[in-house]
């Protein structure tokens, strides 16, 4: 694939904060992109190089590491305002939970050391050399096709802030460069995973014994949601148009962000949804009418009142000034907060292919875990508080843990296990919130500066997933920003070699003289 540009063709549009990209430059607009631009027509920009706010980290392997309980909470960052508490009744159900993770956010496959050969690692992470001819081939084919990690949700929706600016960083560095301001914003993200979890170094010994560790991992975090009503750094993945895709959410609970917005969308579609029925024809309500006529509420599921309870996804976002972002710059943080939900209705509807995620990474999953890795993982003591009055308590001794490993001794099992969680925590897709939120907080110190919610809509979703794959998938080239988002370019490190950027700058001198040219015919 080339990254020379020719017109744009337009993409979507978001909830009227995305730009449609290479729209037609009209007279003002040529005045205004030639303003915009000309101050750095020539060289590089002096400024510092930037990069959109962290999505994800994507850190080299780290040792994987437990959370166990601390018997004193570390000093917490600001937290949220009165109107976003959890429950005292959902936290007061036991402590500080024991969860198993990667230390330092991993986001990439536990290898042991040594089990990748030196090149397959080389071909992984560094960047590729400059090739003496044009390399055609796909973006996908390039830099996520095995041995190289799979998408994650940084590589989906990243490219919605610039796929030029995307597709110059895998060519020329191999992956996203991580800035000081995305290691500080790590900070303030480990410090708020370690309010819920302590990390604790794990020993594991194989491929598999890393993954286990993964999936375990996402089974406490479920168990954690469930006993105190929140949970962060919960792992995810799914399929996207045949593409495994991972991520990982910063934080679930069951506190609805913005009641508002939720009951306006509740209440658009009860409307959309009440179309009337012929005369003779009862309604699903009617039917599910008990005897003395009243109808069954959603929270009435015996057993288990907790299951219907909605969970709400939130991502935090932590930057250097004091203000937050708007406009189009929003348009990453609504793609991924959205594809978050799709992945996790996925989990919770159980429509992921466990085999299809198995044989993308190379993975045995039949081959059972070592002793070493269920005496370790299982002697933690997760500190789960049984409650005869729950039945969806968790199990709470290092006993229970390890017969459960020993049950779930493989891939497929305890990926059947984490389904089974998943079922416990959430009845279906309809229990996610569709109401979003972005909380974002200070590099520095962790104070909140503010937060914005967003409406899950699922066919914006789709049709910017659709037409980024073709990105991905080479059958389209990288499309620079708008003019209305000229201001990217002075903050970008490869503005002074942008083919977008010259294209632009030759098309708008174009019209500018053939414009003079008529005026002057004119008079």
């Amino acid at each position: 694939m080339t990254t020379s540009q020719s017109a744009p063709a337009p993409a979507p549009a978001v909830n009227g904060t995305a730009s449609d990209y290479g729209s037609d430059l009209d007279t003002d607009g040529e005045d205004q992109l030639s303003q915009a631009l000309s101050q750095f027509a020539a060289d590089a920009p002096a400024v510092k190089p930037f990069v959109p706010e962290s999505i994800e980290q994507d850190d080299p392997p780290q040792l994987p590491s437990a959370h166990v309980p601390r018997s004193s909470p570390p000093q917490p960052l600001p937290q949220r305002s009165s109107t976003s508490e959890q429950p005292a009744r959902l936290r007061a159900l036991r402590s500080p939970s024991v969860e198993v993770e990667y230390d330092n956010g991993n986001r990439t496959m536990f290898a042991r050391e040594g089990s990748i050969s030196a090149s397959t690692r080389q071909a992984s992470t560094e960047p590729e050399s400059q090739p003496a001819v044009p390399d055609d081939r796909s973006p996908l084919e390039r830099f996520r096709t095995a041995p190289k990690k799979p998408l994650s949700v940084t590589d989906i929706v990243s490219p919605a802030w610039c796929e030029l600016q995307y597709w110059y960083s895998l060519t020329k560095h191999g992956r996203k460069k991580r800035t000081p301001a995305m290691k500080q914003g790590s900070k303030v993200h480990k410090v708020l995973e370690e309010q819920v979890h302590h990390i604790v170094p794990v020993t594991v010994q194989t491929r598999e014994d890393g993954w286990g560790l993964r999936i375990w991992n996402v089974i406490q975090g479920l168990r954690t949601l469930r006993a105190t009503g929140l949970t962060r750094e919960l792992e995810i993945w799914g399929v996207i148009d045949g593409q495994v895709v991972n991520g990982i959410i910063d934080e679930l609970s069951y506190t609805c962000p913005d009641e508002a917005l939720e009951e306006s969308m509740s209440k658009n579609k009860t409307t959309k949804a009440e179309n009337p029925l012929p005369r003779n024809q009862r309604s699903l309500r009617d039917l599910w009418k008990t005897a003395d006529g009243t109808t069954p509420t959603s929270n009435a599921r015996i057993g288990n009142p907790h299951l219907q309870r909605k969970i709400y996804l939130s991502d935090v976002k932590t930057r250097g000034g004091k203000t937050i972002p708007q406009g189009a710059s929003v348009r990453p943080t609504v793609m991924q907060l959205m594809l978050y939900r799709k992945l996790l209705a996925g989990l919770a509807s159980n429509s992921v292919n466990a085999e299809t995620l198995f044989s993308r990474y190379s993975l045995k999953p039949s081959d059972p875990f070592t002793d070493a890795f269920i005496a370790e993982v299982g002697g933690l003591d997760y500190n789960f508080r049984e409650d005869s009055n729950e039945d969806f308590a968790p199990v709470s001794s290092q006993q229970d843990s390890v017969v459960e490993l020993l049950e779930h001794n493989s891939l497929n099992q305890i990926w059947s296990l984490m389904i089974a969680e998943f079922s416990r925590t959430m009845s279906g897709p309809d229990s996610i919130g569709d109401v979003l939120k972005a909380e974002y907080r200070s590099s520095s110190d962790g104070k909140i500066l503010g937060s914005r919610c967003f409406a899950y809509d699922d066919k914006a979703l789709q049709d910017y997933l659709d037409d980024e794959m073709k990105w991905w998938k080479g059958e389209r080239e990288a499309r620079g920003v708008d003019i209305e988002e000229a201001f990217k370019c002075r903050i970008c490190e490869f503005a002074a070699e942008c083919t977008w950027r010259k294209a632009k700058i030759d098309e708008a001198t174009e019209k500018h003289r053939l414009r003079m040219a008529k005026n002057k015919s004119e008079v």
